[in-house]
C-alpha cells in the first residue's frame, strides 16, 4: 500500500493531497492525517516516532521517505510528473533545505484550519483513520 501522512489542518498539505488525488489515475495512494490515531498506530508498529507536523511521510510498502523525498517519490508516480523522479538526483540535504523552510512557514503563507479536513463521500474510501 502507498499511504501519505499529512498535517490535516495545513492549507498547503490539504491542497497537496487534492493535488495528488486528482492525478492519481491508478488510484494507488491512500491517505491519513499525522493527527490520527490511524497514523500513529502506524508509525508506531514500524518503530518512527518523534514524528513532526512539518513534515510529509510516505510509507511505499516496507520504506518510509520524508521531506522532499515523500513528495517527489509521490509525485514521480502521478500522471504528467513522472519528471520528477529526475529531481532525486540533487542531494536531500539540498531539497530538503528548501522544504524545511517551506515547511517552516506554512501556516504563515497558506494558513490552517480549525480541525482535519473532511472527505467527501466519493474519496472517503482513500483516507484510512
Amino acid at each position: 500500500m502507498k499511504l501519505v501522512l499529512f498535517d490535516g489542518v495545513c492549507n498547503l498539505c490539504n491542497s497537496t493531497i487534492t493535488f495528488i488525488i486528482k492525478r492519481d489515475v491508478s488510484n494507488q495512494f491512500k491517505f491519513a492525517s499525522l493527527q490520527s490515531d490511524f497514523a500513529r498506530e502506524s508509525l508506531q508498529k514500524i518503530g518512527f516516532s518523534n514524528v513532526q507536523l512539518s513534515t510529509i511521510i510516505f510509507l511505499d510498502n516496507e520504506k518510509i521517505y520524508t521531506k522532499s523525498s515523500a513528495i517527489l517519490r509521490i509525485t514521480k508516480e502521478l500522471k504528467g510528473y513522472e519528471w520528477t523522479k529526475f529531481l532525486l538526483l540533487i542531494p536531500a540535504p539540498i531539497r530538503d533545505f528548501f522544504y524545511k523552510i517551506i515547511a517552516k512557514n506554512r501556516y504563515l503563507l497558506f494558513g490552517k484550519q480549525d480541525s482535519c479536513m473532511l472527505p467527501s463521500k466519493e474519496l472517503l474510501e482513500k483516507f484510512l483513520g
